[in-house]
């Protein structure tokens, strides 16, 4: 499969010498400056999401070379919108900075991957034993793509948390409960539990038999 790099439209703009991005001398390579002294703007952040095009590059044919072209593919018309299509995956993911690059160009390598194990395993001429193996690594191919979306998601949300706060009356003497209750024919709902409904039997006095104590009523322990 021929090779394939991406360039850049046009050349970024020239830095001073103190500001100069990533370059290499002979065994020796200099590191880009912070980001509070780094001036320059990078045309394909919104590809890598590095302040440095060289990463964005690199990123952007890592991830080209993940994708399945064909066999005997040639360079044409066809074979660039494909590359073309790629690059605006990662356009749309528009990582914001290095660490979301690298989880966008995971979701492509995971989807690419899990792709080519269901076209393999589509083949006429694929074996029971081959279809299955392929239906296999495809599956967790695309358990693993959904466990990347939720991370770049989680990633992006800094890990914070919803809380919802609901105010609940409890009087006196009662207790509330206040959340999901399952009942016996399996629906779920929001209960919460009134202590001022509770109520208790009526109370009667109970005779005793002797007889000169007829007239006389027993006293009866609560909630009898």
């Amino acid at each position: 499969m021929a090779t394939h790099k991406v360039k850049k439209n046009a050349a970024p703009a020239a830095q001073p010498a103190a500001m100069s991005p990533l370059q290499s001398k002979g065994n020796v390579a200099y590191c880009p400056p912070p980001d509070e002294l780094d001036n320059s703007v990078p045309e394909l952040k919104h590809l890598g999401g590095s302040k440095s095009d060289q990463w964005n590059l690199m990123l952007c044919n890592q991830v080209i070379s993940t994708a399945w072209y064909g066999r005997n593919t040639q360079p044409g018309e066809d074979l660039d919108d494909k590359r073309a299509a790629i690059l605006a995956f990662m356009a749309g993911v528009n990582p914001k900075d290095t660490i979301e690059g690298m989880m966008a160009a995971h979701l492509f390598a995971s989807h690419a991957a899990a792709m080519e194990c269901y076209r393999r395993a589509m083949l006429p001429e694929q074996s029971v034993e081959g279809k299955q193996m392929n239906l296999t690594l495809a599956a967790k191919l695309t358990r693993a793509n959904a466990e990347q979306a939720a991370a770049l998601s989680k990633y992006r949300g800094k890990g914070q948390q919803k809380v919802v706060v609901e105010h609940v009356h409890v009087y006196p003497g009662g207790q509330a409960i206040v959340g999901q209750v399952t009942t016996p024919g399996g629906s779920t709902k929001n209960l919460e539990a009134q202590p001022h409904a509770i109520g208790y039997a009526e109370r009667f006095p109970v005779r005793c038999e002797d007889e000169e104590q007829k007239r006389e009523a027993l006293p009866v322990a609560g909630n009898a």
